[in-house]
């Protein structure tokens, strides 16, 4: 990358001249530039403000920046993964600035953030926040704008108590936790007076022109790509997924309207389309958008997407992908065994599976990627078996489609079905077992860390308690053994990790996202939890678990 990477940008928007008494903030990205730029959601928040005249923003990454203001008004953070924290109190400190909320003055920016991680569960950096945008920046962004110009240069209270009021915006401070004990359960979420309101919900953004690239740029870690949405979260809900439990709705981006239009622009200055979503090929019009892209003109046209629900893999699809110097599609399967996508709402069968490998390898593709998970709840050893056996049938009935399983452990998130199960300690065990068994059938295994899944399970369902822990730990050091170390130092002051990581809570426990409403109440998601539960074995964790189907009905 050059020294200064701003220097290769190409524009897809014209950013304002910024007024005389411009809103000064800095918006940054806690994260090496080539990374923070690559984010369709950091790129579409920062083009938006910088398209308005009445703010003047400049962006900053952990190795480059433009020229930033002596003093900004705002101090913007979007948070894409969880241990970018550690990044972003260095921002803080970088630029003197206390990083707990209630240590800040009124000489101080207000720091805000938004972003995937925040959205879902932002207690545990609630503490280093004066704001919290939580959902769609679409109508949320210029809102929040808004309705801080109505009390600009007033102090820091009155603004945020005015910022409280509109829907979206969390203010942490507002609002009060007690616990049974320092080291015991939330007893209560409260705001601290009647004028906050009790509760905050996910903002939606339910029109039908979805994001687009606002830059093109070489030195984004897919150089050059042009990325455009085309659908946003996903109709299957699987019972563990946040992508599409806190999405939701399902929303398609217009093809006429503003997906044709938006590659085409974006194709005039680069060569790289990526296609974005959960479940593209789930888009109404998909097959409408393969031909467009199947046309001679898009014959130079590098294709990339998301990955893509199974049984809509065609040889058509695979066809168009390989000619456009894609060797390899991606499909999310969870297991081999029928059984655990019952529990899990994965409406698949494996002959679906077979058949997709078959027509992406008719197709000319050279390659197929799975993603798997082991840990579900209610999954025994017998079904991991069930999914060796999957992955050679493949093999066998598509023979010299290069294959590769990746392979995640359950980590239970905010707002689904599963969020009142806890990490599976077999995990680890299992996903050795499916190591050595794929491995010495020449199939290509790749598992991602159980490490990391315990301490992104400990983020997703921590309380604001975290804070301190997380401080601890960005001076000892990123590892398991340095959390480890962090909470033997803290005990007595926050509950043991295994009770964020391991433990199923009842369901009538408090969980520290209490108070932040999500697409659905969670009576409905208590309603598809028992769905699951009825495909669960008697002597499955179940039977083991504060969560039955007695529990809740």
């Amino acid at each position: 990358m050059t020294n200064n990477p701003f220097s290769a940008e190409r524009l897809l928007f014209t950013p304002a001249t910024p007024d005389r008494d411009a809103v000064s903030i800095i918006f940054a990205f806690p994260n090496e530039y080539s990374v923070g730029i690559t984010s369709l959601g950091y790129q579409i928040v920062w083009a938006t403000l910088a398209m308005r005249p009445d703010v003047d923003v400049r962006r900053l990454f952990t190795d480059a920046n433009e020229p930033l203001p002596a003093r900004s008004e705002l101090l913007g953070f979007s948070l894409s993964w969880e241990l970018d924290y550690v990044h972003l109190l260095d921002v803080l400190e970088r630029l003197e600035i206390p990083i707990y909320s209630r240590d800040r003055s009124e000489n101080h920016p207000l720091i805000f953030g938004g972003g995937p991680v925040l959205t879902a569960n932002p207690e545990p950096f609630a503490d280093f926040f004066d704001i919290i945008l939580l959902g769609d920046g679409e109508n949320l962004l210029g809102d929040f704008i808004d309705a801080y110009r109505d009390v600009r240069g007033e102090n820091r209270r009155k603004t945020l108590r005015h910022l409280a009021r509109v829907p979206g915006i969390y203010i942490p401070s507002l609002y009060e936790v007690t616990y049974t004990a320092p080291d015991g359960a939330i007893a209560s979420i409260s705001p601290i007076d009647a004028d906050i309101p009790a509760t905050i919900t996910k903002q939606t953004y339910r029109g039908n022109t979805l994001s687009a690239s606002s830059v093109v740029t070489e030195n984004a870690a897919w150089s050059n790509i042009f990325m455009v949405e085309v659908v946003r979260s996903c109709p299957e809900m699987c019972r563990f997924c946040l992508a599409s439990y806190l999405t939701l709705p399902f929303r398609v981006s217009s093809l006429e309207g503003s997906l044709i239009p938006a590659i085409d622009r974006g194709l005039q200055v680069t060569d790289r389309l990526g296609l974005l979503g959960a479940s593209i090929t789930q888009h109404p019009e998909f097959e409408d958008l393969l031909d467009y892209l199947g046309k001679d003109k898009f014959d130079s046209v590098r294709l990339s997407i998301a990955s893509v629900r199974t049984n809509t893999v065609t040889e058509k699809l695979a066809n168009i992908l390989a000619k456009r110097d894609t060797q390899s599609i991606t499909i999310a399967v969870e297991s081999g065994s029928e059984r655990v996508r019952k529990i899990i709402n994965k409406k698949l069968e494996t002959d679906e599976i077979i058949q997709a490998a078959a027509h992406a390898k008719s197709g000319g593709l050279k390659s197929l990627k799975l993603y798997g998970m082991v840990g579900i709840p209610g999954e025994e050893p017998e079904d991991v078996d069930r999914t060796v056996e999957m992955m050679r049938s493949i093999k066998k009935a598509v023979p010299g489609l290069r294959l590769t399983l990746g392979c995640s452990t359950f980590v239970p998130k905010s707002h689904t079905p599963f969020q009142w199960f806890g990490v599976d300690p077999q995990a680890e065990k299992r996903l050795k077992f499916l190591r050595k068994e794929l491995r010495s059938s020449g199939i290509d295994f790749r598992p991602e860390s159980y490490n990391w899944s315990v301490i992104q399970a400990l983020i997703s369902r921590g309380d604001r308690r975290l804070s301190s822990l997380l401080e601890l730990v960005r001076h000892y050091g990123d590892s398991v053994g340095s959390y480890k170390r962090a909470f033997k130092q803290l005990r007595g002051k926050l509950p043991e990790m295994d009770d964020y990581v391991r433990t199923d809570y009842s369901l009538d426990r408090i969980l520290p996202w209490h108070h932040l409403h999500g697409p659905l109440p969670t009576a409905i998601l208590q309603k598809h939890l028992t769905e699951s539960l009825q495909h669960f074995r008697k002597n499955g964790r179940s039977e083991r678990s504060p969560i039955t189907a007695n529990s809740i009905d």
